[in-house]
């Protein structure tokens, strides 16, 4: 069978190298297009969740990336200088404040960590590496595994038509070619040329200010030991002050002054609050904070991910780069299903439609949430119509948003993701409700090795779950007669009552999604359940016959 023609991303940070990575690794072909000619050395995002880790664990790079400490609490303080007086702290996940009960300077303040949160949503932890580094591992590891990334190259424009796309670029000599693709994925940031050219709208917050900083190196190891991020409060001085672990520290102003060397210097000191510890300024940066989410995620044959579909200023729930990379984990493996890669039937076309549906109402929860928060609620009541903003679980909305797409079925074998449920609840709360990603639990595998389930299900085609052996000749044969791309796969999940805690039901199975999420659910146990599971199957792929016909 040829191959298909490769999808192009546009951009080469971490959300278009997550892409090529997971494109590359599903066997299909892209290129990627890139105008800058070297990573970013401004280190950006340093924070990537228990989610985000997962996705990265079925790429087969987690092990790359060091997972933070199981103790670990991130901490934040108010404080006049590190060497100075500290006034207050505040856990990752809180929002009051804390007060100091030491008002005299204090630079390394005994902290009591957060207990552990129970019941556990996932088998990893989140990490803590700069988003430089962690670039390098996915380009790396995509180069190795076959991707085509071409640097120094500035895509000028593109057209699409019924069987593809084709874009308009300049090599890095500075000559004008076209490219071909089946699809172009925009992951060219929150100034995007390709949303640009669709005209797409956005909404949200929207500007609220501009800021400058410097990246500099210095030996601060004695102040960095459980407070890593720093409000610094004094006259003359206000900014942001957190360290990416490797000796390297980033100052931000909340102004848009440019300064020389030698203020910046003065600056570095005065957050210190000493002059006598040698500083190496890296470089200097200037950005826009910003809340968007653009009004499409889709037009044809191109796909926003990431900034060029949200722009989530920095917050406690890392939601801007953990977005993006969400992005790509719902968009690759529908585009997989859709062209057929693997061996099997197609999934229908329309499995791509819901990859807007069920990315933008994340995107739009998450820029609410971030509202809700301390960090930016000052904001939120300055542009907000109609109140205040709940603020939820983090958890629930780390792991368990709800998707509303077509893409799921109830168990009466129509599209049901009722929209009286509430947008987000903890994964131990939904019970198994599709369109929900099932809930974290341990699964003993035929070689003994007891697994997450996300590490079961991940990455890994069509599943279905049950309580009992009973399920997999019924798997065997909707394999037979469906043969869809990838196949089915059957894994017992322990007895009935394992069963029942995760799923809200003793007997009966789930299907699973590629992306972990819970498409279908039945109670049944009687005969029939071949042509029940081939029903809902080739409903949720789009699939337009089959021998056992359309359930809608």
């Amino acid at each position: 069978m040829a191959s298909p023609p490769p999808i192009l991303i546009l951009g080469a940070s971490i959300v278009g190298l997550t892409a090529s990575l997971a494109l590359t690794t599903a066997g299909i072909p892209n290129i990627t297009l890139e105008k800058h000619t070297h990573i970013s050395a401004h280190p950006r995002a340093m924070g990537f969740t228990p989610r985000t880790m997962e996705y990265y664990r079925s790429l087969g790079i987690a092990e790359q990336i060091p997972q933070a400490p199981a103790d670990f609490t991130l901490l934040r303080a108010r404080v006049h200088s590190l060497a100075g007086e500290w006034f207050e702290r505040t856990a990752w996940s809180k929002v009051e404040s804390e007060p100091n009960p030491n008002p005299k300077p204090n630079p390394k303040p005994k902290v009591q960590p957060t207990p552990k949160r129970k019941p556990k949503f996932s088998s990893l932890r989140g990490a803590a590496i700069p988003q430089d580094k962690l670039e390098r591992i996915l380009e790396t590891t995509a180069l190795a595994r076959g991707a085509d990334i071409r640097r120094g190259w500035t895509v000028t424009g593109f057209v699409q038509d019924e069987r593809g796309i084709t874009v308009t670029a300049l090599t890095p000599e500075g000559e004008k070619t076209t490219i071909r693709g089946v699809y172009l994925i925009a992951a060219d940031g929150s100034k995007s040329t390709i949303r640009t050219q669709l005209d797409i709208l956005r909404t949200g917050r929207g500007h609220m200010q501009t800021m400058r900083s410097v990246l500099f190196r210095a030996d601060l190891s004695e102040y960095a030991t459980e407070v890593l991020q720093f409000n610094i409060e004094q006259p003359g001085l206000r900014a942001f002050l957190t360290t990416y672990n490797d000796g390297r520290w980033v100052l931000m102003f909340y102004d848009d002054i440019e300064r020389n060397g030698r203020t910046l210097l003065s600056c570095i000191c005065a957050a210190i609050g000493r002059d006598d510890i040698p500083v190496e300024i890296i470089t200097t940066g200037r950005w826009e904070l910003t809340a968007w989410v653009a009004e499409r995620f889709r037009v044809g044959r191109v796909f926003l991910v990431g900034d060029a579909a949200h722009t989530l200023p920095p917050n406690r729930g890392g939601y801007g780069a953990n977005t993006g990379i969400g992005d790509v984990e719902n968009l690759v493996w529908k585009m997989k299903m859709v062209l057929g890669v693997g061996g099997g039937c197609p999934a229908g076309e329309e499995l791509l439609d819901t990859y807007e549906v069920e990315r933008r109402s994340v995107a739009l929860l998450r820029h609410e949430q971030i509202f809700a928060r301390a960090d930016y609620k000052v904001h939120l009541e300055e542009g907000r119509e109609g109140g205040e903003v709940v603020r939820l679980d983090d958890d629930a909305v780390e792991f368990g948003q709800i998707y509303r797409s077509k893409g799921f079925l109830g168990e009466e074998g129509e599209y049901k993701v009722p929209l009286a449920l509430p947008p987000a609840l903890r994964p131990d709360e939904w019970k198994g409700q599709p369109g929900t990603r099932v809930p974290h639990f341990m699964v003993k595998m035929e070689d003994g090795r007891e697994v997450s389930i996300a590490e079961v299900v991940d990455g890994m085609g069509w599943t279905v779950l049950s309580a009992g052996e009973k399920w997999r000749g019924v798997v065997e044969d909707v394999n037979d007669g469906l043969q869809v791309v990838g196949g089915v796969r059957h894994v017992r999940v322990g007895d009935a009552e394992e069963f029942c805690r995760a799923f809200g039901m003793e007997e009966g199975a789930v299907l699973v999604r590629p992306d972990g999420y819970i498409a279908w659910r039945t109670e049944g146990v009687a005969d029939g359940l071949v042509a029940e599971l081939g029903r809902a199957l080739e409903t949720v792929a789009f699939r337009n016959s089959s021998k056992w016909g359309l359930l809608l």
